[in-house]
């Protein structure tokens, strides 16, 4: 653990991890999460991972700094001299996260209410800086995928996600796109939100919900294909059905809405 500081909502909390191998990051993910949900039920607290639990303040992320290096140990992604601070490769691996990005919602944004932290919406400090745009920046926190200090921060998972398929994915993806030699992306250099409220044109959105983000990673072949076809139609069954359930349902919202409007 390097630091933890208090997040901008209530009991909101950032926890920063050092960088090690993916599996050994993910376990001491996975470790922190069971230790705090116990300490917390000592304390007759709870401890909760839930994407967004307040409607008018931020949600909360799993932001994924990702980078590679070489048998030798030489950083690959990065680049001082390149766009970004990245180099080809850096910039391939983002540009195969950003063509996978749909798909990739089902596995890192993975309940019904991950989407509602994925959204345009406002907060008591003014701003979310939630990834709603599929779009990459030098150190801009209003796109999806940020470069920052060589590395590549992925803005989109949230601690809902099961942290071993969400890494798998993200880097399936990034590795695609260097397979594949895509073209870089071109950097986003402006605050997507005030571009937004400007009613400029902006960049493809990710998915609004998790109907449509499941839908994306079943069309998606060759990230089906490296995550295996038996998990990917294994976890699209049972996420269809957290959707139904969910879609099945009558909120307060709807009742105060539209129960004596018609």
């Amino acid at each position: 653990l390097q630091q933890m500081d208090h997040e901008d909502a209530t009991g909101q909390y950032e926890i920063n991890y050092r960088f090690d191998d993916a599996l050994a990051a993910a376990d001491r993910y996975q470790l922190f999460k069971l230790t705090a949900h116990a300490v917390a039920q000592q304390h007759g607290s709870v401890f909760s991972c839930m994407p967004k639990p307040l409607a008018g303040a931020p949600g909360s992320g799993l932001h994924f700094h990702l980078s590679l290096t070489d048998a030798q140990g030489r950083a690959v992604m990065a680049d001082a001299t390149g766009p970004m601070g990245l180099s080809a490769a850096g910039l391939q691996f983002a540009a195969g996260l950003l063509e996978h990005a749909d798909a990739l919602a089902a596995l890192c944004a993975p309940t019904v209410n991950s989407y509602k932290r994925l959204a345009v919406s406002e907060s008591a400090s003014g701003t979310t800086w939630s990834p709603v745009w599929k779009a990459i920046g030098d150190n801009n926190r209003t796109c999806v995928l940020r470069s920052v200090a060589g590395r590549l921060e992925w803005r989109l998972p949230d601690p809902s996600c099961n942290v071993y398929a969400a890494l798998a994915a993200t880097l399936a993806a990034g590795l695609d796109g260097i397979d594949r030699e895509l073209p870089a992306p071109a950097a986003c250099e402006e605050d997507l939100y005030q571009r937004h409220a400007r009613g400029e044109p902006m960049p493809p959105r990710l998915p609004r919900d998790l109907h449509d983000a499941l839908a994306a990673l079943q069309a998606d072949a060759i990230l089906c294909d490296d995550l295996g076809p038996a998990f990917c139609e294994q976890f699209l069954q049972l996420k269809r059905a957290e959707w139904d359930a969910y879609a099945g349902q009558v909120s307060d919202w709807e009742l105060a809405r539209y129960a004596d409007g018609f």
